[in-house]
């Protein structure tokens, strides 16, 4: 038996996110622009990496609404599950995207220490204090869904991320005003990276644990397996697999010994909806046994 609710937490992460995704990928791209201009005119590597981050995050909120967007497609004849594992791939890019990122601003960085350059201090402030703004405003359109989603979990990190970065180039832009010292630039620029790279490692871990199919976090299996174990009627439990179909949803398939055959349409429904409520399985799908010797997948 296939137990299902088609989509409905992707039609509702639409409905409820895509005006957020919309407002926030203008506004970062804008000040992307405005970084880079500036970061240039002011000779500002940490104001460039700080860019480099804020152009990783616009082309992972894009990924992120795409995915979102796509998960709501439904079933086809060779798309089974339609596709909504496209939201775990958006965010294994989103990841990607920054960490590579990073690898360049942090090369770049290095080679600052011998040749720092002059750094305009007054305008790294300035265009830093917009991004406080900006990251900070875009992060709360996300707040709602990032306990729930790692799709959107992805988007409230990093313009969190972003945020906290601005707050660190202000200091760097302050500090190189009041001592002239330059090699902070370069310095923070690698501090920024630190930070990014400390946020993003959970979401990549995440993201690539689902890509495998692992059990998601917050389902535990072995409780899944009790469960099963102690229904009534069910002498033993094999073939139990638990994955994610998409940053929303979960699948189950499971085959049930059950000598007296007492699997009705009624159990079914009743051990279908307690997965859902107990363990946030939506997607479950049950193989009642009689005889568990004659199936070829039993142990």
């Amino acid at each position: 038996m296939a137990h299902e609710h088609v989509h409905s937490g992707e039609a509702h992460q639409a409905r409820e996110f895509g005006g957020a995704f919309a407002i926030g990928i203008a506004l970062n791209a804008a000040y992307f622009i405005a970084q880079i201009i500036y970061g240039l005119t002011a000779h500002s590597l940490a104001l460039l990496a700080d860019a480099g981050h804020n152009f990783g995050d616009v082309l992972g909120l894009l990924l992120a609404w795409a995915a979102m967007y796509l998960g709501k497609t439904r079933p086809t004849p060779r798309r089974t599950y339609g596709l909504g594992r496209s939201s775990i791939l958006a965010a294994l890019a989103n990841a990607i995207l920054l960490l590579i990122a990073v690898g360049g601003i942090t090369w770049e960085a290095i080679h600052r220490f011998t040749d720092p350059g002059e750094v305009a201090g007054k305008t790294v402030i300035a265009v830093a204090a917009i991004g406080i703004l900006i990251n900070g405003v875009t992060a709360l359109l996300f707040l709602r869904g990032h306990k729930h989603d790692l799709n959107i979990r992805g988007a409230f990190l990093h313009m969190t991320a972003d945020a906290a970065v601005s707050v660190g180039v202000v200091v760097a832009g302050l500090l190189i005003v009041f001592t002239g010292v330059h090699w902070i630039d370069p310095l923070t620029s690698l501090l920024i990276n630190a930070v990014i790279v400390w946020g993003t490692w959970g979401l990549l871990r995440h993201s690539l644990a689902m890509a495998l199919d692992l059990v998601p976090p917050h389902v535990d299996p072995v409780a899944v397996r009790s469960y099963f174990e102690g229904l009534s009627g069910v002498s033993a439990v094999h073939d139990l697999h638990i994955w994610p179909l998409s940053t929303t949803r979960i699948a189950l398939t499971v085959h049930l010994e059950m000598p007296n055959g007492s699997g009705s349409d009624q159990f079914l429904h009743s051990v279908c909806e307690h997965l859902q409520t107990s363990f946030g399985i939506e997607h479950a799908t049950i193989q009642i046994e009689q005889n568990a010797a004659a199936c070829s997948l039993a142990p």
